[in-house]
């Protein structure tokens, strides 16, 4: 009985592992691409003293008025983040597609590894979308003007307060976008991710190695960060906006806000950041991917 119980939990603690250990690593990246979507959205207004969007010199920015510190502003939400989001995404498709092998005694078809990874992307997004709000208020307020940050605390704070100022529905502000964005971003992370893995074990004849993991994951995340850029731009704008002196909000929804980018930034804006988001995915997909099989195939082996 306790084996069952803990073959049932092991990909979903696995999952919720492998997330923190590689949000962890590339939160300063995160960091930087946040600012930089913000920084196109502030200059495609036009008007003085516009900042430049090269990640370095963010970077350089970043550390100058916050020290290194600010790199991993909004740590405590990226984490709580995953204990949920990731939690859910990558167990819940390691779950699905497990039983699904066990079940029919055969590899899944890429049509079932896209049903299930966009599946466990969606679910995982709703369970996990408060904590992202507050994630990004937090690595975005040093651009506001000093009178309009919010100076979060830290996320128990951020949350606590927008429940209080905002309404219990403000903690799923953006979850359109944020929807959209889990389900390319699985779909495109998890399902390259096992198919590219298959593809190579049946060219070489061989069973999962470290180099065909890396490949894989690799892979995985230059497909994942092109697909899911343009709605995670989306979400950071309509999740980090202030309504203005006449109470309305910027964006009215994900279409509205997508459609006011390319006006503004033309059609490009929806991947403004394009290679610091892939230098950001890639790591943090490889190292949650390899993270999980190692866990997984370690106390498989453990257990048999």
């Amino acid at each position: 009985m306790g084996g069952d119980l803990f073959d049932v939990i092991k990909p979903f603690l696995f999952g919720g592992i492998s997330g923190c250990v590689a949000t962890s690593v590339i939160q300063p990246i995160d960091t930087v691409k946040v600012q930089i979507q913000v920084i196109g959205e502030t200059n495609a207004k036009g008007g003085p003293g516009a900042l430049s969007t090269n990640p370095f010199q963010v970077a350089q920015r970043v550390i100058k008025h916050e020290g290194v510190r600010g790199l991993y502003k909004g740590l405590d939400a990226a984490l709580l983040r995953q204990i949920t989001y990731g939690t859910a995404r990558l167990g819940l498709f390691r779950y699905l597609s497990d039983s699904h092998k066990a079940k029919h005694k055969r590899n899944l078809t890429f049509g079932e590894k896209a049903l299930f990874s966009s599946f466990s992307g969606f679910v995982g997004c709703l369970v996990g979308n408060p904590a992202d709000v507050s994630l990004v208020r937090c690595q975005r307020d040093s651009l506001l003007p000093p009178e309009q940050r919010r100076n979060y605390k830290h996320v128990g704070d951020a949350l606590t307060r927008m429940v209080r100022e905002e309404g219990i529905l403000s903690l799923w502000r953006g979850s359109i976008p944020t929807i959209c964005r889990a389900i390319s971003m699985n779909m495109g992370m998890l399902t390259t991710y096992d198919q590219i893995k298959e593809m190579i074990n049946e060219y070489t004849g061989t069973k999962d190695t470290m180099s065909t993991q890396v490949t894989a994951s690799a892979c995985a995340g230059v497909v994942c960060s092109t697909l899911s850029l343009p709605f995670d731009n989306a979400k950071t704008k309509l999740q980090g906006m202030k309504a203005g002196p006449d109470g309305k909000f910027p964006y009215k929804n994900i279409f509205d806000c997508m459609g006011r980018t390319v006006a503004t930034e033309g059609i490009t804006g929806l991947w403004i950041g394009l290679p610091t988001y892939i230098f950001r995915v890639s790591p943090h997909a490889i190292t949650a991917l390899l993270v999980q099989d190692f866990l997984h195939h370690t106390f498989t082996k453990k257990a048999h």
